[in-house]
């Protein structure tokens, strides 16, 4: 079954050349549902800050796919059985896992099917491929959702140590050209074995571990959660509530067909029926794009500012600090940002926002990072000696944001 095809190759600047395993998994690269992954930015609007930064969702999950093929080689140097039809469920489970990400990726998750997880969206585009392909999916879904009963099977797909944040931090570390980020994804695959169903990581790996989750952690104060990229997409969020709001008053919004859909607020009872389910996937980054450049010329006034600040990155100004910002400071500024536009409360969000940004580097939410011991036992990292303060891997760290134009003049400064 595993007959590799000379032509049916991809040639990958972080990888090298990534084979193509077998013929359904070939087909399934060619389906249009995989295909629109390639006009869907993997990092959002990082760009805007990271100008490398324009890969693909489509990049990413060919990229997990050949770091699965090596940890499939991996074990089973190792004496772990792993048939060829789980071989194949691996590598589709990892391939379409981002194939519900909307326009932007994350940047917009939620806003176009309320209260709908990407992974959600996944799986139920995985059952509608697998309609199409005859069943043949059929073990690709059990393992994606977690219902194999070899469970290591599912970590290699979605864990604190998965194939998707192997890919991810070495890519966009590459793209984004922040080398503090890259990390040594052979040596950590190399490492991992399995102890009783559980994916595990031998012994002589942790420091590998350490310099994974220090990666980690700056690539998201760093570059995901980048004061910058993190406004642009505030923005736009605010930029499509604003066409959405428009469009559910009976203003007339051009939009593309797909976009122009998922604006209106009609369907969100009932979220992912087969009409929902063809339009999402129809929709990508370039709806958004082509509807904004039109919503520049728009008569409503806060449409049309918040487009050409997107468009023409003519971004607002944003603070960041450790503690919530005092309230007579938010008053003052919200006087300020009134006073600009002439606005009064109603339409003051779309100028002036505030929120806080969370992350936590050590999730036990997804499972533990478990090593297996030279004598054999099973400890959680969290419990190995480091030279590390454990701590601040695990602890949470929330920082609060406000934005306002850049035009406001503020005389106070943070209290």
């Amino acid at each position: 079954m595993f007959m590799t095809n000379k032509l049916k190759i991809f040639n990958d600047p972080i990888y090298g050349f990534i084979t193509i395993p077998s013929t359904l998994i070939f087909d399934i690269i060619e389906h249009p549902m995989m295909q629109r992954l390639r006009r869907i930015q993997q990092m959002g609007l990082s760009h805007f800050v990271y100008p490398g930064a324009h890969h693909t969702r489509f990049h990413h999950v060919l990229g997990c796919m050949h770091l699965m093929q090596k940890a499939v080689r991996v074990l089973r140097t190792k004496q772990i059985d792993i048939s060829e039809d789980e071989e194949e469920a691996l590598y589709l489970a990892i391939l379409l896992h981002d194939l519900g990400h909307g326009p932007f990726s994350h940047a917009l998750e939620g806003f176009f099917m309320d209260d709908i997880s990407h992974e959600e969206i996944s799986l139920a585009l995985m059952k509608r491929l697998n309609k199409t392909f005859d069943g043949r999916l059929d073990l690709a879904i059990t393992i994606f959702t977690d219902t194999y009963h070899r469970r290591f099977f599912y970590q290699l797909i979605s864990s604190q140590l998965d194939m998707d944040r192997l890919d991810y931090l070495k890519r966009d570390s590459f793209y984004t050209g922040v080398v503090e980020g890259s990390i040594n994804s052979d040596r950590l695959i190399a490492m991992l074995n399995v102890k009783d169903d559980r994916l595990v990581i031998e012994e002589k790996a942790i420091y590998s571990i350490e310099k994974f989750l220090l990666s980690r952690r700056f690539m998201y104060w760093q570059v995901y959660l980048h004061k910058t990229g993190l406004i642009a997409e505030q923005l736009l969020a605010k930029t499509l509530q604003r066409a959405r709001d428009l469009k559910n008053t009976g203003i007339e919004v051009p939009a593309s067909r797909a976009l122009g859909y998922f604006l209106t607020e009609e369907f969100m009872d009932d979220k992912l029926t087969e009409r929902n389910l063809e339009l999402y996937t129809d929709l990508d980054d370039y709806d958004v794009w082509s509807a904004m450049k039109s919503w520049q010329y728009h008569d409503d006034f806060v449409l049309s500012e918040l487009s050409k600040s997107l468009v023409h990155r003519h971004l607002p100004k944003i603070e960041i600090a450790e503690q919530k910002f005092d309230r007579d400071y938010l008053k003052m500024v919200e006087r300020q940002v009134m006073a600009l536009y002439k606005i009064d409360n109603t339409n003051l969000d779309y100028f002036f926002f505030k929120g806080k940004i969370k992350h936590r580097t050590y999730n036990k939410k997804y499972g533990p990072i478990n090593v297996l011991m030279n004598n054999g036992k099973v400890k959680e990292w969290l419990e190995m000696d480091s030279h590390f303060d454990t701590n601040s891997f695990k602890e949470p760290v929330t920082k609060y944001f406000i934005s306002y134009p850049k035009r406001v003049l503020l005389e106070t400064k943070i209290k």
